[in-house]
């Protein structure tokens, strides 16, 4: 669509003021920015911020962030107008969205680290990042509808608040990653207070279109004390510490969960169909590695029909997970078996046959413990387990668990995270099924001047 003289004027005023500002040393230009960054918006009515779980929402979600791609030249305009990726079929991954009166404005996707590992991993290396230790969380597929784009953080605002509460309070994560456009860095490094992977910026990014790219970090466990120096002197409104971790949002929702998971699969077979084979051509463009490895995932015979398929001597077949394990995140009591002492632990991950946890101890293979974990309100499990892998990190470790013995809370929980994550429609009487037998075996007590700045961010990627 041709520009008005106007807006072709103002398009021309900021990117002269953008250039002045990127001149100045990098301390001065943060203090600047963050001066310039506008007041938190009040509460709005008629806003929602929820994970887009229907076909609807999606659909609008990737509609929107085909658009705004589209229009920054980070990819080519598809048939079907949506901008949907190999990640949005993992169960790791959440699309956030933004409505306004029923209407899809905003949305971010997070992809967290699952078989794909991350879309930036092609051109960037996170090592660093994972030798903090800590679950990691990329933050992608940012859009901000036209409307919005220059109404002083609106809806920017909010869908980065609810991301950051979703990503620290319900997705058990330490830290985020990001891949920016270098025309959007710095104003993450000023408003959001993300540090550069690395000075150099990548020539050419295929995940969008070619164009260069920067990868910065966020530590979450940092980030409060950087807020508080950063905005912490200021008054109502202006002080965005306050707004993004002391503020309560009404119009955020959060998913339901009767058990302590950490990640929230909305994608049914029929969804899966509709967005990769029909509207899209997503599975047909996968290579067989990343064929096999969405058959790990989604293993039970539903899914199988909307699946790409496998070739009949694939390689990748015999190293498929045998048991899946689910994201998760709960605290644990451990007790050594046969000498005394014990430790506090987090449990991250859970299988029928195992878990991964965080422990406040050194752990060593072969030791065994009898476990009590919080899995749910008021539910605990009692078990028993060993001591099988040990991940060291730069921040701590990381043990794998294989049970020993368990009980009916356990499985029961189990039933509920496999019936939750094939959710088919012949699923539904499962997962009520198994909610009804997790509910018997638990236990019963137990500002304008900077416009343009606000601009890049919102129509950042």
């Amino acid at each position: 669509m041709k520009r008005s003289p106007i807006e072709s004027l103002r398009r021309s005023g900021r990117r002269w003021l953008k250039g002045c500002v990127t001149r100045l040393p990098h301390a001065l230009r943060s203090r600047i920015v963050r001066r310039a960054a506008p007041p938190s918006p009040p509460s709005r009515d008629g806003l929602e911020l929820k994970i887009a779980e229907s076909q609807t929402e999606l659909e609008a979600c990737f509609g929107l962030l085909h658009d705004a791609y589209v229009n920054s030249g980070l990819m080519k305009p598809h048939p079907s107008g949506l901008r949907v990726t190999p990640y949005h079929a993992l169960p790791t991954t959440t699309t956030l969205c933004a409505k306004l009166n029923g209407q899809v404005v905003g949305t971010l996707t997070i992809v967290r680290d699952g078989v794909f590992g991350f879309p930036m991993q092609t051109a960037f290396n996170i090592a660093s990042v994972r030798a903090k230790g800590g679950r990691i969380a990329e933050i992608s597929a940012l859009a901000i509808h036209p409307r919005f784009r220059r109404t002083s953080g609106t809806i920017l605002f909010p869908l980065m608040k609810f991301m950051h509460e979703y990503c620290t309070r319900y997705f058990d994560t330490r830290h985020l990653v990001i891949a920016v456009h270098p025309s959007h860095i710095d104003m993450y490094e000023s408003l959001l207070f993300f540090r550069r992977l690395t000075a150099e910026t990548v020539a050419n990014y295929d995940f969008v279109n070619g164009a260069p790219a920067i990868g910065a970090t966020l530590d979450l466990v940092e980030a409060p004390r950087l807020f508080e120096r950063g905005y912490g002197k200021r008054r109502g409104s202006r002080d965005l510490n306050q707004y993004f971790f002391h503020t309560t949002l009404p119009e955020i929702q959060i998913p339901d969960r009767q058990w302590h998971a950490s990640n929230d699969p909305v994608l049914t077979p029929e969804l899966m169909d509709h967005f990769f084979n029909h509207r899209t051509a997503a599975f047909q463009e996968m290579g067989q590695r990343h064929r096999a490895l969405l058959h790990s995932v989604y293993p039970e015979t539903e899914w199988s029909a909307c699946l790409p398929p496998l070739q009949p001597e694939n390689p990748d077949k015999a190293s498929l997970r045998r048991f899946p394990r689910s994201s998760f995140q709960c605290q644990a009591k451990l007790a050594w078996l046969g000498r005394f002492g014990g430790c506090a632990a987090t449990i991250i991950e859970i299988s029928r046959e195992g878990f991964a946890a965080r422990a406040d101890k050194p752990l060593q293979v072969g030791d065994r413990f009898e476990v009590i974990a919080t899995l749910g309100v008021d539910r605990q499990s009692r078990l028993q387990a060993q001591v099988v892998r040990v991940d060291a990190g730069t921040h701590g470790c990381q043990y794998g668990f294989q049970i020993l013995e368990s009980d009916a809370v356990w499985q029961h929980c189990i039933d509920w995270l496999e019936a939750r994550d094939t959710p088919s429609s012949s699923h539904c009487d499962a997962a009520a099924a198994a909610l009804q037998r997790a509910a018997v075996g638990a236990p019963t007590n137990s500002r304008r001047s900077l416009t343009n700045a606000l601009t890049i961010v919102e129509s950042a990627t």
